[in-house]
């Protein structure tokens, strides 16, 4: 298996590129139009439970607002958008016999079809944490095994409803999360752990290890439903998509190097390993020993092999000592701080990022190496330290965030063009600023500034900075009609005083319908500021 050729400096024509969002963090209107609680409605209305004390009843109020989102798709130029299906918006009781939506079908069409008539691919993840309330209260939502035929059930509507138009599926976003966050460290809905300072109930030592088996069973039956009875007529993919950094060993010593590969098996292989390779990690074995749940052997023929692709959402690299008893990072120490005292990279907002570009190199070779899937970046950001104390057009001047792209762009190209990986997609995350899950919105990953107060949107210069690197680096494809000349952009390299050519609001454009194609140079002068 090898990448398709493409020029040096660039990217093949059928390379997508675009941004990604998640339902609960962007569309509110949390009682509205049918839909039914989720595990994060009132999880995230607990005291202590986000960092500002907000929850996601309006969010970025995008339910209402999302055409004015597609414009900004539109102004950006992108190829795609990765969006999830809220699946208490389907099935607002969530079960197979339980009644179905037809406002949040509906909802979902329109979205889709917009999308398409504006000439960009719907990349659409099915599952993205926000669990129906009443699977939880029903059985225990991903603790009970009975969630995989519901989730398979789920999946079902979709692909009936939407899979003619529907050619990319993510079945879940990051089982590691739903199982260690949500049901180990408790800082996910919904909240359980053995700490009974932040959970009545939970056990740390067994719950989180459960649920992601069964996150991957209803994966893996979902792709086999999609396979046996869509794709054929419908012609679509379908993968997962999986979290995960890179791990460097903190030095040379023996022990910090098998560190660094054991921080991979539980952050990466936990669900990567059984679903391309069909086993566990020998360490997550050793390290779990009965508490690990094993597969039957009809549900490994099934679990192996059930992504067509990798789906790769990552953030940073660790540098990785032996030690410590965090069975959450395979009893792995990480620290950004080098045997010399300097530091990684640029500090993000969060605690846990830096930035560091040749990671991302590294991890896609790991990746393509390990499992020789085509890889999918469906979510890679930076959150700027204090940007949510700043005033607008300093926030949006976003320097650090800009520079974070210029490095793992360039580590794309690289990896694909140098080292032969496999490369076919590249989101950023996020389209906009958001519910930032236990963050609330003190924490800002969009590359396009959201003020709360007003929900006006504001493109950042790392907005704009992506939208003229893919332009400049991904290739003309054949054109079967003629298109509106190209404007020439200032080179996405080039040195200037700031990282764009200007920080003001989008104006208000008249729409008008533009051919498939046309999209691609549809972020005019006004947009870009020249």
């Amino acid at each position: 298996m090898s990448a398709p050729t493409a020029s040096p400096n660039k990217l093949p024509s059928d390379f997508l590129w675009g941004f990604a969002t998640a339902s609960f963090q962007i569309e509110g209107s949390t009682d509205v139009d049918g839909r039914g609680k989720s595990i994060w409605d009132d999880f995230s209305k607990i005291p202590g439970k986000t960092l500002d004390g907000r929850d996601g009843d309006v969010a970025t109020d995008s339910y209402r607002r999302w055409k004015e989102d597609l414009d900004l798709l539109v102004q950006y130029g992108v190829k795609s958008y990765r969006f999830s299906i809220a699946w208490s918006r389907i099935i607002p009781l969530g079960g197979r016999n339980d009644p179905i939506n037809e406002a949040g079908i509906q909802f979902y069409s329109n979205l889709i079809d917009a999308l398409l008539e504006r000439g960009i691919v719907p990349f659409v993840t099915l599952y993205h944490w926000d669990l129906p309330q009443a699977l939880y209260e029903r059985y225990g939502g991903w603790l009970s095994k009975e969630i995989v035929q519901d989730y398979v059930h789920y999946s079902k509507i979709c692909f009936e409803r939407f899979g003619d138009r529907v050619k990319y599926w993510l079945t879940m976003n990051e089982p590691w999360c739903i199982s260690i966050l949500g049901h180990g460290r408790g800082v996910f809905a919904p909240g359980r752990s053995s700490d009974r300072m932040r959970s009545p109930e939970g056990d740390s030592s067994t719950e989180p290890w459960t649920v992601g088996h069964h996150v991957i069973l209803s994966h893996a039956y979902a792709t086999k439903l999609y396979r046996e009875e869509f794709k054929a007529a419908q012609g679509g993919s379908i993968g997962i998509t999986l979290n995960g950094d890179w791990a460097l060993p903190y030095d040379d010593s023996p022990e910090n190097v098998a560190a660094a590969q054991h921080a991979l098996d539980v952050a990466i292989g936990t669900c990567s390993d059984p679903i391309y390779l069909g086993h566990y990690p020998d360490y997550m074995k050793e390290m779990l020993g009965d508490r690990l749940p094993t597969f039957t052997p009809e549900e490994i023929a099934v679990v192996k092999g059930s992504s067509e692709f990798y789906g790769m959402n990552t953030y940073t690299t660790n540098l990785c000592k032996a030690g410590g008893d965090d069975e959450f990072q395979g009893k792995v120490e990480y620290t950004f701080t080098r045997p010399d005292g300097s530091q990684l990279g640029t500090q993000a907002h969060c605690a846990w990022l830096q930035d560091y570009p040749e990671g991302f190199r590294q991890l896609l070779n790991y990746l393509w190496t390990r499992y020789q899937r085509p890889i999918y970046v469906t979510e890679n950001g930076f959150a700027v330290k204090d940007e949510n104390s700043m005033p607008i057009e300093e926030a949006i001047a976003d320097h650090d965030r800009v520079q974070y792209f210029k490095g793992n762009t360039e580590a794309i190209l690289v990896a694909r063009n140098e080292d032969g990986v496999d490369i076919r997609a590249y989101f950023a995350w996020s389209l906009l600023d958001n519910f930032e899950w236990a963050d609330g919105y003190v924490t800002r990953f969009g590359l396009t500034y959201v003020d709360y107060e007003t929900q006006k949107r504001y493109p950042k210069e790392s907005g704009k900075f992506v939208a003229k690197w893919f332009a400049e680096h991904v290739a003309e494809q054949p054109r079967q009609q003629k298109e509106p000349q190209r404007l020439a952009l200032p080179h996405a390299n080039s040195t200037t005083q700031s990282d764009s050519s200007t920080s003001s609001p989008t104006p208000k454009k008249k729409k008008t319908k533009k051919a498939p194609f046309a999209r691609f140079t549809a972020y005019i002068s006004t947009f870009l500021g020249i």
